[in-house]
């Protein structure tokens, strides 16, 4: 049986991944559980899974979910704060990590199961985004495996041909199609962005996701973080990717190949179908997805993204250009932006503002070493708590 550690089995991700880990109990077994400050949901899932572990990144609820074990799971061991959920990452039983902690926190934790040579199933784009100089050095180092689990990124390594680390140009690959649903707002008028409401934000038309990264689809800064993930996953350089708005989000992605064949991966909307895809690869297993009912779709619409609207993707694009702490300084502005959008401090169009402002202001750093990414994120998280508050 294959050990696997979930980081952030909370979130939307995390549950998918037990839904799949549920559907082979012959085949997986939990031995670590990592959480924030869900206490309730962590705990139904340990007394469900039963793994040897579960951390709470929030000391206090890891104390609350002691509690709420001792009588039903006294085996389990409940650890607290970070040094707890890297403990949960670098379990010796485990042999593949999903790592699906949201934004910056999950970094270190995902750096460590790396750099004990884990299979990672890699859901956290911003280890990649934040550090992807330093987390790539880790996995080779290492002998780590990354497998994608962003639908999109996961669709072009299917597309991909298997000795593609040898080179895209020496493989024949020309372009990499990353499809962009358009968010909620793809076809609102530009103009009345400005008075969106986080429910609003939050109502995707396809997939169910957590609020942070509803709202990043909303802006489309998702699609650029995914933009700079793809550049170190494929070693591609970012006039190679092309973002296609596809509303329908039934192609995942695609690969253009130098004889002019495209090579795309299609499916219903739902993260079981990446998550079981890395979990059983080289094989296929049953994810519980829905059949793609092609007749029902009907048509597939294409369009190019338009970055008068959706700012945010052409700063991502700008930051993986200019390169070195760029990255890091726009995921740590841009996650206290969305934050303060979510509690109604700041509107919608005021987060590319906010980012944009940090980028000018944070252009240097050590990229090369946690520490001096560390020391970058914090800096640029308070200049662009002030920029929030004293309004752009």
């Amino acid at each position: 049986m294959t050990g696997i550690v979930v980081l952030g089995s909370t979130g939307s991700i995390g549950v998918s991944t037990l839904d799949v880990v549920a559907r082979h109990p012959e085949h997986y077994r939990v031995v670590a559980l990592t959480a924030n400050t869900d206490v309730e949901r962590l705990a139904e899932q340990c007394l469900r899974f039963r793994p040897a572990i579960a951390a709470m990144a929030d000391p206090a609820s890891a104390e609350r979910l002691a509690g709420v074990l001792r009588e039903g799971a006294p085996e389990i061991e409940v650890l607290g704060g970070e040094e707890g959920v890297v403990a949960a990452a670098e379990h010796p039983a485990a042999e593949q990590v999903m790592a699906a902690i949201v934004g910056a926190a999950g970094l270190v934790p995902t750096l460590a199961a790396a750099r004990k040579g884990r299979r990672i199933l890699l859901a956290n784009k911003e280890a990649l985004v934040v550090s992807g100089r330093l987390f790539m050095h880790e996995v080779v180092r290492h002998g780590a495996e990354i497998l994608p689990i962003d639908s999109e990124h996961n669709a072009i390594f299917q597309c991909m041909p298997p000795n593609f680390r040898e080179g895209l140009n020496e493989v024949g690959v020309t372009r990499i199609l990353l499809t962009a649903s358009g968010g909620p707002f793809r076809t609102r008028d530009p103009a009345s962005l400005a008075n969106v409401t986080p429910e609003q934000a939050c109502a995707h038309p396809n997939w169910d996701m957590g609020r942070k990264i509803s709202v990043d689809s909303a802006t489309m800064m998702n699609k650029g973080l995914e933009v700079i993930e793809a550049c170190w996953l494929f070693d591609a350089r970012p006039s190679l990717i092309q973002v296609v708005v596809h509303p329908q989000s039934v192609i995942h992605s695609m690969v253009e190949y130098e004889d002019g064949s495209v090579l795309a991966q299609m499916g219903n909307p739902d993260m079981r179908t990446p998550i079981a895809h890395a979990m059983a690869w080289p094989q296929r297993q049953a994810s519980g997805v829905a059949p793609l009912d092609l007749f029902q779709v009907a048509h597939l619409d294409f369009e190019a993204p338009d970055t008068g609207r959706f700012p945010c993707l052409r700063l991502a694009f700008e930051a993986v250009e200019t390169g070195d702490v760029a990255p890091a300084v726009l995921n740590a502005a841009n996650e206290v932006a969305v934050q303060h959008f979510l509690d109604h401090r700041i509107g919608f169009t005021d987060i590319p503002r906010i980012i944009e402002g940090t980028l000018e202001a944070v252009d240097s750093g050590d990229a090369d070493s946690l520490a001096g990414l560390m020391q970058v994120d914090t800096e640029a998280r308070a200049l662009a708590e002030r920029l929030a508050r004293e309004g752009v």
